[in-house]
């Protein structure tokens, strides 16, 4: 074996030592940086900029601010035609991107092309109604679970109970003019709520006119959205739409407790439970 002498040895040290820098603060190729311990679940402190599940502010802490929702309601409607975004977008935009509009940051540093996943029921599946989920986005900036559950389901429940669409663009619309039939949901569902609207109103789901339908949506819920967001931050917010009796009724079975304690959820059973011939046969044995 070759003898190593001192100064060979030394300096053959120094590279490694040298390496092993160079490796642990990121400036060899690949190299991942060494930020310390990582942090456990449940282990990172809200504000900080690092550890697992930190970020960068305290959780619910942006400050919500008072809108015009007439305003705001010809934004969404754009909104949602802007680049071919949809309605979460539409209404996300309405909310937060007013705030960055009139208030600066940090609501325009929101990348708010993210909320494009909303767009028909969630990246055309048909499931929750993407304006819905962009107002709830929207509020969930601003107030954690206990506080906002009572918003999200009055919004929800309005939508569910109210016969659309409303918002009218006169001269500025996009799709079609004028007045458009309307119809009742009774499900917060994309699916549900646009099959109904085809069936009630006779226009095809890839009409311009249903289009037309959803963009106005979109201002309508956006409308719907700030009035709750400005009650809720006057101190003024009240659950105005309850349960509708099938809830109840479908409850008595099925809730936490019950002899079938199988219900998830709190949409109205009807659309999809109704007996009707489109779901008599959906479920086996059920009375």
């Amino acid at each position: 074996m070759k003898r190593m002498n001192r100064r060979t040895m030394l300096k053959t040290m120094g590279m490694v030592g040298c390496a092993t820098g160079c490796l642990a603060s990121g400036l060899l190729p690949g190299a991942v940086p060494f930020t310390g311990p990582l942090s456990g679940p449940g282990n990172a402190v809200a504000g900080t900029t690092s550890g697992r599940f930190a970020q960068k502010d305290a959780p619910f802490s942006w400050k919500p601010h008072v809108l015009d929702a007439k305003v705001c309601a010809h934004v969404a409607y754009d909104g949602y035609w802007h680049q071919g975004y949809g309605c979460a977008y539409g209404v996300f935009y309405a909310i937060v991107g007013m705030m960055g509009e009139q208030h600066g940051a940090p609501y325009n540093q929101f990348p708010f092309t993210m909320l494009e996943v909303g767009k028909s029921g969630i990246s055309d599946w048909g499931t929750i109604c993407g304006a819905l989920l962009g107002a709830a986005s929207a509020f969930a900036l601003f107030w954690g679970r206990k506080e906002r559950d009572p918003m999200v389901a009055e919004l929800f429940r309005w939508y569910e109970q109210t016969a659309f669409p409303m918002h009218d663009p006169g001269a500025a619309f996009k799709g079609v003019a004028g007045a458009l039939p309307t119809s009742v949901s009774h499900s917060p569902l994309c699916h549900v709520s646009v099959g109904r609207w085809c069936q009630a109103s006779g226009f095809a789901e890839k009409s311009t006119e249903r289009g037309e339908r959803c963009a106005r949506i979109t201002a309508d819920v956006a409308t719907q959205a700030i009035a709750i967001m400005n009650a809720k931050q006057a101190g003024t917010f009240a659950v105005a739409h309850g349960d509708p009796a099938s809830v109840t009724y479908c409850g008595e079975c099925h809730n936490p407790g019950k002899q079938s304690p199988l219900l998830k959820g709190k949409m109205d059973c009807t659309p999809c439970h109704s007996g009707s011939p489109h779901t008599a046969d959906k479920f086996k044995n059920h009375p």
